[in-house]
Order: structure tokens, then sequence, then C-alpha cells
């Protein structure tokens, strides 16, 4: 009997992250590369640097809102894809929604495209989000499960949500294999302290340099802080699983940002006070995660206290900025 003469793809070997140059794209990838994978990176370094990335991880600059990332992945052939690039800040969503849509819809749909025409179906894990994808919940809807009807409010989280329901289609149609991550807020070492998202890391290093820090609104708004180790773990957890999800990936409770602040505060005492500026829009009041599910279908639960994880950032960014 005669072989077809269609050519046949070489076997996948290695694992792709887009936005692996980030803070937990450079975690994941060390990660990946401890248990032995061979890891490429795609990353545009909009909002990232190669300093924190492995040196054995193979990295590509490439824009994911670039239609050629869609030849790209059908050329590296992966045997799994973890989606990390994106536009993560909720404030710039509200001022460049067409921004949001551009990265977060359209890019992620490039790479969809390259995984379609691939003769086999890597794993791929997408990270929505937690922490704005269910909206502003009643505190008695409070902790937030997978099941409750989710309802966004702010461009970042309807790009997300939009995301999770192609990944439904691309599996009725194109037989997908994909697992939806849904983060609390992730914080650590390697965060970048620049940006308008990650207040762990932004106060941190305004209040080790000594600089003036804002607290927008009352400071009693609640979110659900996972360190990062805690966080990879869970990930990986959830991506060696056959299970679609999503699943929340968080703590199961809430901290404030006067909480953070007075934490920072015994850790940091040479620290100005805080001062008080108006809340930002798409803001949400509150919200923590229900991690019954991860804990059930999956046997994981985040190990690392609230107080142990942020003196071990403070240690990191201290050390780093010494």
């Amino acid at each position: 009997m005669s072989k077809s003469n269609t050519p046949q793809q070489p076997a996948p070997e290695t694992v792709i992250v887009t936005g692996g140059a980030g803070f937990i794209g450079t975690h994941l990838v060390d990660a990946l590369i401890d248990r032995g994978e061979h890891v490429t990176v795609i990353d545009n370094l909009s909002t990232s640097a190669l300093k924190h990335l492995h040196e054995d991880a193979e990295f590509i600059n490439q824009d994911i809102c670039n239609r050629e990332v869609t030849q790209l992945i059908k050329e590296l052939n992966p045997k799994a894809v973890y989606h990390l690039a994106a536009q993560a800040s909720v404030a710039v969503s509200a001022r460049e929604p067409l921004t949001d849509l551009n990265i977060n819809v359209i890019g992620t749909i490039n790479i969809l495209e390259g995984i379609r025409e691939l003769h086999h179906r890597p794993r791929f894990t997408f990270f929505s989000t937690g922490g704005a994808v269910y909206g502003d919940l009643e505190e008695s809807a409070l902790p937030a499960r997978e099941t409750i009807d989710a309802k966004p409010l702010s461009p970042y989280a309807v790009s997300k949500l939009a995301i999770e329901h192609y990944l439904r289609v691309y599996g009725h149609l194109y037989d997908l294999n994909y697992t939806i991550v849904r983060p609390a807020n992730v914080y650590g070492p390697r965060q970048n302290p620049d940006g308008e998202a990650g207040v762990i890391a932004i106060f941190t290093q305004a209040m080790l340099e000594g600089r003036q820090i804002t607290i927008f609104g009352h400071g009693n708004d609640q979110r659900d802080y996972i360190y990062i180790s805690d966080f990879i773990d869970g990930v990986l957890t959830l991506a060696d699983s056959n299970l679609p999800g999503p699943y929340n990936i968080g703590t199961g409770y809430g901290v404030s940002v006067n909480e953070i602040h007075d934490v920072l505060s015994e850790l940091i005492p040479t620290a100005k006070p805080a001062e008080h500026g108006p809340p930002r829009a798409g803001d949400i009041p509150k919200i923590w995660l229900d991690v019954t599910a991860a804990k059930k279908d999956l046997g994981w639960q985040a190990k690392t206290s609230f107080q142990d994880g942020i003196r071990k950032t403070v240690d990191w960014f201290r050390q780093a900025t010494s």
C-alpha cells in the first residue's frame, strides 16, 4: 500500500510562550525549561525586556498583531502554546479600546489561525482574566465562581471574554485543544513597576526610592493577589490536565489597596505616607476568586501567604535596586 505524497510536518518539539519576555512569561519559561522543554518565546518587547529571559530560550521578536505570526506558528510547529501576549491594563483599554481590540482579539486570532493549519492540535493555554471578567459583583456573590454570568465593565475584560468564546468555537469547528486560565492579580519578583498595572510592584519600587505613591479612591478596593510561583504551579497543573476550563487560579480571598500599603510600610519604614487621588475608570471595587474547582478537579491550591509573598517581593526589589 503506497503512502500519501502529502508532505508531513516533523514531530512537534517546541513549546511557544507568547509574551514570554514579560513578568509572568519569564517565570513560566523558567519552569518549562526546568521540566526539560525546548521553549520558543514570541514577544515584541513593547512592555518587556530580555534581561530576565532564560538563556536557553529561543527568542523571536514578533508582534502578534502582524499576520506573519500565523505563518510563524505553522513553521515552528509547536506541541503546546501558552498565550500571554496581551494589552493587560484596564486603564489603557478604557482610553484606547481599539488598541485593546487589535492586540487581545485580532492578535490572538492570528495565532489560532496558525494552529488551525497544523496537522496536529497543540495544547493552547489562554490567559484570560479573573480580576475583570466577572464585572462588579455584590459582596454576597463573592468569591466569584467560574459559573457566574460574566458581565465585564472594561474593554480589556470584554476582549478576554471574547477570546474565551472564540476558543469554544474553534474547539467545536476545528478540534482545538485548549484550556482557559482566569488569573487573580499576580505579583512577585520581576514585575514591571513602571506601568499602570501591578500595584504591588509600583508601590514597592516607589516606596523603596522614597517617592510619593497615590492610592486611587478610598483604598478599600479589594483584589485576589497570588504570588508568582503559586500561579505558575497552577497554570502548569491545569495545562497538564485535559480540561478546557475556565479555571480560576487565585487564593480565594481579597486584600485591599490600603492593606497592601500597610504591609509594605512595615517592611519599608522609610516610605512616605500615601496620597489619595480620584478613582480610575473601569476599576472594580471588590473581586476575589472561588478556587474550589481548581482544588477539586486539579488538586491544586496556592501555598504562599500574602505576607510571605510581599516579603519575598520587597527583598527582590530591594536587591535589584541596590
